[in-house]
């Protein structure tokens, strides 16, 4: 029986690594854009590529605004739907520095404050986002930082209630420290709010209670950022 249970051990021991490495590649999503990571290769040094770093609403981008990408083939779209702050910085190496850009855009928080990954927790949140510049920044890619959109709830969590005011306080956080550091940082929720400031303003929403942009939410959201990304370029 003994010798039953240390073998039984011993093969848990061999698998577990491999069962270690299928969880994180599974969380991290790695696999999402491996293929198109390699297929894009190494940028002409003349390209300055962009890489935009985020959740579904970047992930969205270039279907519902596609001419956008098209008229600026240098920007790629990296978003993964539903992943948070966590997802992005496991991924941070493979989908920005390996990418060689010369800008990354972050986009951050809406999934944190939905519950995606479990409780949300703004410090962790908010430090997640400064180990992203700080990986950028140690690779020499500029950052822009954007603020998380408004939402005045989440249908798929609608047990989450206080949704506003979470991410009026993690944007005012990392606007400070953007100020205080000087990086760009472009505010796309003033620009996407209702008069009120309760939630997303619906005529630039894809959803109720809006989340996601529409065309004439991602047009706004492009009038805003590529001045800032021509600066940088």
């Amino acid at each position: 029986m003994k010798r039953r249970v240390l073998l039984f051990a011993a093969a848990l021991c061999l698998c577990a690594p491999s069962l270690l490495a299928q969880t994180h590649d599974k969380f991290a999503n790695f696999g999402r854009y491996g293929q198109s990571n390699i297929e894009l290769g190494a940028p002409d040094k003349k390209a300055k590529r962009v890489v935009l770093m985020g959740n579904s609403i970047t992930d969205g981008w270039p279907r519902i605004s596609s001419q956008f990408f098209k008229d600026h083939p240098y920007i790629i779209g990296r978003g993964i739907g539903g992943q948070t702050s966590y997802q992005f910085l496991l991924r941070f190496r493979e989908d920005v520095v390996n990418l060689k850009p010369k800008i990354v855009v972050i986009n951050y928080g809406t999934n944190d404050i939905a519950l995606n990954t479990g409780p949300y927790d703004e410090d962790k949140t908010f430090g997640n986002v400064l180990s992203m510049v700080d990986i950028a920044r140690a690779n020499k890619i500029k950052v822009v930082l954007t603020s998380c959109l408004p939402a005045g709830g989440f249908s798929w969590r609608p047990e989450v209630t206080d949704a506003m005011a979470k991410i009026r306080r993690l944007n005012a956080r990392v606007q400070a420290y953007a100020k205080k550091n000087k990086i760009p940082y472009v505010d796309y929720f003033s620009a996407l709010v209702t008069a009120d400031g309760t939630e997303m303003n619906p005529s630039y929403a894809n959803d109720k209670p809006g989340v996601h942009p529409n065309a004439e939410g991602y047009a706004v959201m492009e009038r805003l950022l590529l001045p800032v990304i021509e600066k940088l370029r």
